[in-house]
C-alpha cells in the first residue's frame, strides 16, 4: 500500500551508486592487505551470511519490512560505511604513527577511532531510515532489524580482510581459529553494536516526548560505541577476551534478544488495540484480530492455507496478514502524530483489508 516516490527512487539509486563505486575500493584496500588470500576470505566471508540474515530477521516477524529496504540498509553497512571507516581509520593511524609507534597507533585506533567512526557511518544510515521512511520505522523492532542488517553487511566485507590475512599467512593454518573467533563467536558483534543506536531510534519513534526523541539515539549511540571499544580492546588483551565476551558481550547479545522479544509483545498489543476499533464496521472479525495477535496463529493459519489449499491461499492469506498489521500500524502512528492524508490512507487500507479478507476461502 505505501506508494514508492519519485524521491524514494532517487534516494535508492544515490545508495546503489554510491555503493557500487565504494564498494569495490574498499574491497580493494582490504584486498592489498589480505594478499593472495583476497579471494578465499571474499567467500568465506559471504557464505554464512544468508544464515545470519535469516535469524537476525526472526526478530521481525509482525510487520516485516520492505525486502528493498533491508537491501538498502545492508549495502549500505557493506559498502558506504566500511569505505568512510576505512578512510577515516587510515589517517587516524597514520596521524598516531608519526607522533608514537606502529604498534600503538594501531592499538589506539582499534580502541578510540574505530568505535567512533564505525558506529557514526553505521549510524548514518539508520538516521537516514529514521527520517526518510518514517512509516517503516515504527519501533525498536524495526530499530534493532535495520541495525542488524547494516551491521551484517559491514562485518561482511571487514571479515574478507581477516580471513584473508589467515590464508596467507602460516600456510592458512589460522584460518579456523579466526573463523572461530569471527564468524562463530562473533558474527553478531557489529549487528550488537549497532542495534544499540538502533534501540535508541525506535525508543525516540514510539515517544511522545521531546527529550526521549534526542536523548535516546544519543544514548544508543554512545552505547554503541562503548560496546565497540570494549570489544577491540579486549580482542588485544589475550585471554581477556574471553572474560569480556562471557561478562560483557554475551549479557548484552541476551539483553538484545530480550528488548526484541518485549518489543513483539508490545507490537502483539498494539496491532489489538488498533484493529478492536475496526470490528465495528465489519472489516474483520474477532477471530482474525486473535489470529494477527499472535505469531504461533499466524504461522498455523498460513500453513493450513498453503497445504490444505495450495500456494495461492497461502499468498492471499500473507497479503491479508500484512495488510491489516499495517491498517494497524498506521492507526497507532495516527494516534501519535497528525498527518495530511491520513484519513484517506486509513479508508484505503481499510478497503484493502476487506478485500483481502473476501479472497480467502
Amino acid at each position: 500500500m505505501r506508494r514508492t516516490t519519485r524521491s524514494t527512487w532517487i534516494i535508492v539509486g544515490a545508495i546503489l551508486a554510491a555503493s557500487l563505486i565504494l564498494g569495490p575500493i574498499s574491497l580493494a584496500i582490504l584486498g592489498l592487505s589480505a594478499g593472495d588470500g583476497f579471494f578465499a576470505g571474499l567467500v568465506l566471508a559471504v557464505l554464512p551470511v544468508p544464515f545470519y540474515v535469516a535469524f537476525a530477521l526472526w526478530v521481525d516477524r509482525f510487520e516485516s519490512e520492505p525486502p528493498w529496504l533491508l537491501v538498502v540498509a545492508f549495502v549500505w553497512g557493506a559498502a558506504i560505511a566500511v569505505f568512510f571507516s576505512l578512510l577515516f581509520n587510515m589517517v587516524h593511524e597514520g596521524v598516531l604513527a608519526a607522533l608514537t609507534d606502529p604498534a600503538s597507533a594501531s592499538m589506539l585506533t582499534a580502541v578510540l577511532s574505530a568505535p567512533f567512526i564505525e558506529e557514526l557511518t553505521k549510524g548514518a544510515a539508520l538516521l537516514l531510515l529514521f527520517v526518510w521512511k518514517r512509516d517503516h520505522f515504527d519501533n525498536v523492532t524495526d530499530g534493532i532489524v535495520y541495525a542488524s542488517m547494516i551491521g551484517l553487511g559491514f562485518a561482511m566485507t571487514e571479515n574478507v580482510q581477516y580471513y584473508g590475512e589467515a590464508f596467507t599467512t602460516d600456510n592458512g593454518s589460522g584460518v579456523a581459529a579466526i573463523f572461530f573467533l569471527r564468524g562463530i563467536m562473533g558474527p553478531f558483534s557489529h549487528p550488537l553494536f549497532t542495534s544499540m543506536t538502533g534501540i535508541g531510534f525506535g525508543m525516540a519513534r514510539e515517544s511522545n516526548r521531546t527529550s526521549t526523541k534526542w536523548l535516546a539515539p544519543i544514548a544508543g549511540l554512545g552505547g554503541a560505541m562503548l560496546l565497540h571499544s570494549l570489544w577491540n580492546l579486549s580482542a588485544n588483551a589475550g585471554l581477556a577476551f574471553f572474560a569480556a565476551y562471557l561478562l560483557v558481550m554475551m549479557p548484552a547479545f541476551f539483553a538484545v534478544i530480550v528488548i526484541a522479544v518485549f518489543s513483539l509483545r508490545r507490537e502483539a498489543i498494539v496491532i489489538r488495540r488498533h484493529l478492536e476499533a475496526v470490528l465495528a464496521e465489519g472489516v474483520l472479525s474477532r477471530d482474525d484480530v486473535a489470529v494477527l495477535c499472535s505469531v504461533q496463529r499466524r504461522i498455523a493459519t498460513t500453513s493450513r492455507a498453503l497445504f490444505a489449499r495450495g500456494i495461492g491461499q497461502w499468498r492471499a492469506r500473507r497479503r491479508f496478514h500484512a495488510l491489516a498489521t499495517e491498517l494497524a500500524f498506521h492507526s497507532w502512528r495516527c494516534s501519535r502524530e497528525t498527518s495530511a492524508d491520513a484519513d484517506a490512507i486509513h479508508a484505503e487500507l481499510r478497503e484493502a483489508v476487506r478485500s483481502a479478507r473476501a479472497k480467502l476461502a
